[in-house]
């Protein structure tokens, strides 16, 4: 998609997407670290939730509602869908909270009702344990979850061959989109020269730990 690469420059201005040495979840040393929640102030939220509403549109995925999964998705979800309806796409959305209300509304979710087709939006794929909880909540209150849109796709393998985001897309028989994937950050590195000393080891880390094939 044509705005991954201004969304990558984004978050390199921004300092969401930094370069060195990093140690991630899985023990491995990563060249590369992506941290979302550094989109921190209103201009750069307001920019990365268009790109998010792009990626939507891009997507032809068919949805009725949109769900952020507590905590990154919360803002996610409610920026995507202001900037959807300042472009003619008004949908409702819902997001959750990690404990139960005693009390007013009570229980664990907040906006509209959860129904028909569901597009879950959050941060990264990790674990998939957020989509996989997602997933629970959704069908819970009768409603299909329609897909899943990220912001960044690492095309990293997990435990077995699969990546996250195959895992969850072979698990639950539904679409992740991603904003921008590895390869798009390949390409961009390729084409900064004030970034491109990088290259190699990203490319390095795709050789030793990427997916085979992008399914």
């Amino acid at each position: 998609m044509d705005f991954s690469r201004d969304f990558i420059s984004l978050a390199c201005r921004k300092g969401v997407l930094r370069f060195g040495t990093f140690i991630t979840k899985a023990g491995r040393s990563s060249p590369y670290f992506f941290n979302a929640g550094l989109f921190d102030d209103g201009a750069s939220f307001r920019e990365l939730c268009g790109y998010y509403a792009r990626a939507i549109r891009a997507s032809d995925i068919d949805c009725d509602m949109l769900f952020g999964p507590a905590y990154k998705g919360i803002p996610l979800v409610a920026g995507t869908a202001i900037r959807l309806a300042e472009e003619g796409a008004s949908l409702p959305f819902a997001f959750n909270r990690k404990e139960a209300k005693d009390h007013g509304e009570g229980g664990t979710l907040i906006g509209a009702p959860l129904a028909g087709r569901v597009l879950i939006l959050d941060d990264v794929i990790s674990a998939g344990t957020s989509v996989r909880e997602s997933v629970e909540i959704i069908r819970a209150a009768g409603a299909v979850p329609a897909g899943v849109v990220i912001a960044l796709d690492r095309m990293e393998r997990g435990n077995g061959t699969l990546s996250a985001v195959q895992e969850v897309t072979e698990t639950f028989g539904i679409p992740v989109v991603a904003v921008a994937t590895l390869e798009d950050l390949i390409a961009f590195l390729a084409d900064s020269p004030e970034l491109a000393a990088n290259l190699d080891a990203v490319k390095g880390y795709r050789n030793t730990y990427g997916i085979t094939s992008p399914r």
